[in-house]
């Protein structure tokens, strides 16, 4: 099943963000190359696709894990958890309708 997951930036959080997203990045490259991964990208905290020192606010991706636990499982291990860069997380079940 799909899971849309949620992660809110913590306030000061960009210079972690940015030192580690390389981490980030290759976990979703490997779901992606499994084919497990609908969409992954930050929310941008200004109207700009390159918010520079205005930072993200947060993150959104969908990707498919056999339960539930296995996406709250895979959430926790995402090095923006473990060093803080998400201050909260959200799994949440997603149907996908469209396209």
């Amino acid at each position: 099943m799909w899971y849309a997951i949620v992660g809110e930036d913590a306030p000061g959080s960009l210079d972690t963000r940015l030192a580690v997203r390389g981490d980030h990045l290759a976990r979703l490259q490997a779901l992606m190359a499994e084919g497990r991964l609908l969409v992954a990208g930050p929310f941008p905290s200004i109207d700009s696709p390159d918010p520079g020192p205005a930072g993200f606010s947060g993150s959104l991706i969908v990707a498919e894990f056999p339960s539930l636990e296995a996406a709250e499982a895979w959430v926790a291990d995402d090095v923006y958890v473990r060093l803080g860069v998400y201050a909260r997380t959200t799994v949440r079940p997603f149907k996908k309708a469209l396209p």
